[in-house]
């Protein structure tokens, strides 16, 4: 029987993220997906602002980059009649590379570090991939699916089968890592049930390219545009280029088969040359799991959460949980913390998945909202059309469009009740809207330049971090970490802006980014053992 220390079930982009997470930190593990490659559909279409910072920590920032859309394009968003029709509202919105200057140059601690990024998943996963492949601890294998388990109090046994030749196998693992998605053998097959509303409003997809000259004329008529709105769906341009996907209420007396050129057709407002390149129907679905897991299983992406895109929440909380899991379990495989700090995983992740459920659920009661102002008026050309067109657009104006401002949502989640970060009794900032950068014990660190010029962000070690400002002695911190070998990085500062944003002279910063304790006075050593007693999990 095959021994490893990790089991990834799922290689999508969390899986392929996690596994190699673990990998980077000296675990080896083995990552199985059922698929014989990574997927062919677009699926996502943007990596949000928190992604990136977390793929900037990984160093993948510029390999992912390298396949999205220029940076020099904007993420605007439009609502129109039809493409052969009118353009009722626009919402602008900067380009990556404007974000990166404006991030840098208003310095404030509410800024993201790392702008988003236009980039289909299908894109993104190849790239995940080829860089999990160059990690010598990490096997990866394709065609192979989870198809059982048995979890003890040291392990797992799980059953793989290669898809292939129908062959199985047996694999003992210290942990599992379900990230087998939303039909998650790994959730199933541990009995954790999914609460909520499934296959919400069926719709159906179609990817597809067109070479077309007037076709893609007609495509970005009113110049580059990320997505377009109307009550017939939302049409994504993909690259900005010659590829785009649509998504509409599944059709009613409409064949699979002539669904896209009918659904296509129906949305620009006339027949157009394309190759189709992918199109189904699929069914969204808003639930998460009871449970993040149990002892020796843990789950993370849509093995956990499912969600209507509407925010882009699915793969981006995802990601989010890749890169808290992935620290976690390196830490207690390699001794220094306790299987306490898995508990934190669960505590932590749990109530980020209500939280980004409900608003993704509030995004798409907006879509509805905003389709039932059109009417058979709104496509009528004569004043009495043009009247309704400005008093629908002045409506949806006024609605706004906050699945595509939500920084509240993506920064702005707080650790409050974990059990492994020293908590205070303060209630975090609810506004799903505005992020306000906080340094409460369990929030992401805000980002900020410092006076030398250094990004925080980048400036952070790979494990834990001590931040300092002015001459405070930490030695207490260091000497409790360096007798229980947990890899620590002393970070000084002299930047008053800094000081004053952070609201504390000492910060002690988690893998992740998050926040495990402030202060103003350097603990000793009894208080620095008892912190990291909590850290690491030992208390839980």
């Amino acid at each position: 029987m095959k021994h490893v220390s990790v089991l990834v079930a799922g290689g999508g982009p969390v899986g392929l993220t996690l596994a190699r997470d673990l990998a980077q930190r000296g675990i080896d593990c083995l990552l199985v997906e059922r698929n014989p490659t990574t997927t062919q559909h677009p699926k996502m279409d943007n990596t949000n602002v928190r992604s990136m910072e977390l793929f900037r920590r990984a160093g993948l920032e510029d390999r992912l980059r390298a396949v999205a859309v220029a940076e020099d394009h904007p993420f605007d968003v439009a609502w129109v009649t039809t493409m052969t029709g009118e353009e009722l509202t626009r919402f602008a919105y900067r380009s990556p590379a404007e974000d990166r200057a404006h991030y840098k140059a208003v310095n404030d601690g509410a800024q993201p570090f790392a702008p988003p990024m236009r980039v289909s998943q299908s894109e993104i996963e190849p790239v995940l991939r080829e860089a999990l492949e160059e990690e010598p601890l990490a096997e990866v294998r394709f065609s192979t699916a989870l198809v059982d388990l048995t979890e003890d109090s040291e392990g797992v046994t799980a059953t793989i089968r290669d898809e292939q030749t129908g062959e199985t196998e047996q694999i003992r693992c210290e942990y599992l890592a379900g990230c087998d998605g939303g039909g998650s053998t790994a959730r199933a097959t541990v009995g954790i049930p999914l609460d909520g509303k499934f296959s919400i409003m069926p719709r159906f997809m179609t990817h597809f390219r067109t070479d077309d000259p007037e076709a893609r004329a007609l495509l970005q008529r009113w110049g580059r545009t990320w997505h377009y709105q109307s009550v017939h769906g939302t049409l994504i341009a993909q690259n900005d280029v010659d590829t785009w996907t649509l998504h509409t209420r599944y059709p009613d007396n409409v064949k699979d088969g002539d669904a896209p050129k009918t659904l296509v057709a129906r949305f620009v407002g006339k027949e157009i040359p394309m190759e189709v390149l992918v199109a189904n129907p699929w069914s969204p679905h808003l639930a998460v799991a009871q449970s993040a897991g149990t002892v020796r299983v843990l789950l993370a992406g849509d093995a956990g959460h499912q969600y209507i895109p509407t925010g882009g929440y699915g793969m981006n909380t995802g990601i989010g949980d890749a890169f808290g899991l992935g620290w976690m379990l390196a830490a207690v495989l390699r001794g220094f913390a306790g299987p306490g700090l898995l508990e934190g995983y669960k505590a932590e992740r749990l109530p980020v998945w209500n939280r980004n459920l409900e608003a993704a659920a509030r995004h798409n009661d907006v879509r509805v909202q905003i389709a039932q102002l059109y009417d058979e008026v709104v496509q009528q050309p004569g004043p009495e059309g043009a009247a309704t067109r400005q008093a629908v657009a002045a409506q949806i104006a006024e609605i706004g469009n906050a699945e595509n401002e939500s920084h509240g949502i993506e920064l702005g989640y707080v650790y409050a009740q974990s059990p492994v970060v020293a908590a205070e009794d303060l209630t975090p900032s609810q506004d799903p809207l505005h992020y306000v950068p906080t340094t409460q014990p369990g929030a992401r660190l805000p980002s900020l330049y410092l006076a030398d010029g250094r990004a925080v962000f980048d400036a952070l070690g790979s494990w834990f971090t001590v931040i300092v400002f002015g001459d405070h002695d930490v030695s207490g911190l260091e000497r409790v970490a360096a007798a229980r070998g947990v890899p620590l990085t002393l970070l000084r500062h002299e930047d008053e802006n800094a000081r004053m944003i952070w609201t504390a002279d000492i910060l002690v910063i988690r893998p992740d980014q998050h926040v495990a304790w402030r202060g103003d006075s350097a603990p000793d050593d009894a208080l620095s053992t008892e912190l990291w007693d909590r850290f690491l999990g030992h208390t839980c």
